[in-house]
C-alpha cells in the first residue's frame, strides 16, 4: 500500500512537470506517453486533480492546469521564512557579477538547487530551481564536500559514482580530493567545464540552521575565466553575508 502511494505521488508530480515541459494542453494518451505511465493510472490522477480544481478539461479531451497551483505556490513562497532572507543577497551577487547565481544544498549524491536567478546576458548559464547536479561535477557540490573533515570526505568520495561528463571531469577520488583540499585554502571552489564543457562555476559554502548550503556564480567558461579572482571574492563576500543574515533562523 505504501509503495502504491509513493508511485501515485510520483506520477502526480510527473504529470504536472509534463505540462511544464510541453507548455500546452495534453490529452490523456499524450501525458501517459510523455511520462511513461499506463493510461489507466494517469486517468485516475487527472480525475483527482480535476476534481480538486488543479486541472481543467479543454475540448472534451485535453487537459491543462488551472491557476490554482500557481496561487498556492505564490502563497507558500510569500511566507517562506528562509528564502526571504536569501533572495536580497542572491540579487546583489547577480548584480555584482552579471552572471547566473544560485543556492543549493546536498541531497544524497547530488546538489539540489533551491533558488536561482539567471544572468541578464544573452549568452548565460541556465538552471532552474529544483534541478539537480552531481556533487563531484558542480561547484556547489565541491563546496559542500569541502566542509567535511578529511576522513569523512574520503569516505563520501569513495561512495560517489564519479561519472565522467566531459574531458575535464574529475573522475577519481584522488583527483577530486586534491582539488577540494587546495580549494579550501582560497575559500571558494571551482568547476571548469566539468559537467557541461562550456560552463564554469564558482561556489562557497555557508551554514543555515546547522546545515551546510552553498552559493555559486556560473557562466560561460571564457568569460568567467577572465574574471575569476573578482567573482571568487564576490562569492566569498556573499557567503559571509548569508552566514550573518541567517544566524537567527
Amino acid at each position: 500500500m505504501k509503495t502504491e502511494a509513493v508511485k501515485t505521488a510520483k506520477r502526480t508530480l510527473d504529470i504536472l512537470e509534463a505540462f511544464g515541459e510541453s507548455q500546452e494542453p495534453l490529452s490523456l494518451s499524450e501525458i501517459a506517453r510523455q511520462i511513461g505511465s499506463p493510461v489507466s493510472s494517469c486517468h485516475g490522477v487527472l480525475r483527482t486533480l480535476k476534481g480538486r480544481g488543479y486541472v481543467y478539461l479543454l475540448d472534451g479531451r485535453r487537459y491543462y492546469p488551472t491557476r490554482k497551483l500557481l496561487d498556492l505556490g505564490s502563497r507558500i513562497s510569500a511566507h517562506d521564512p528562509i528564502m526571504d532572507r536569501l533572495v536580497p543577497h542572491l540579487e546583489a551577487l547577480q548584480a555584482r557579477t552579471e552572471e547566473t547565481v544560485m543556492i543549493g544544498k546536498r541531497q544524497d549524491h547530488e546538489v539540489l538547487y533551491l533558488l536561482a536567478i539567471e544572468s541578464p546576458q544573452a549568452i548565460r548559464y541556465t538552471i532552474r530551481t529544483g534541478d539537480t547536479r552531481p556533487l563531484h561535477a558542480s561547484a556547489i557540490g565541491k563546496a559542500l564536500l569541502g566542509q567535511l573533515p578529511d576522513e569523512r570526505l574520503l569516505h563520501d568520495l569513495r561512495k560517489l559514482k564519479l561519472q565522467r561528463y566531459t574531458e575535464t571531469t574529475l573522475s577519481s577520488v584522488e583527483q577530486l580530493a586534491g582539488d577540494i583540499r587546495s580549494s579550501r585554502k582560497r575559500g571558494y571552489f571551482v568547476t571548469r567545464g566539468e559537467y557541461s564543457a562550456g560552463g564554469m562555476g564558482v561556489a562557497a559554502a555557508f551554514n543555515l540552521a546547522s546545515e551546510s548550503f552553498a552559493i555559486a556564480v556560473a557562466g560561460p567558461l571564457p568569460r568567467m575565466k577572465s574574471k575569476l579572482p573578482a567573482v571568487g571574492r564576490a562569492v566569498l563576500d556573499a557567503a559571509e553575508a548569508l552566514s550573518r543574515a541567517t544566524q537567527k533562523i
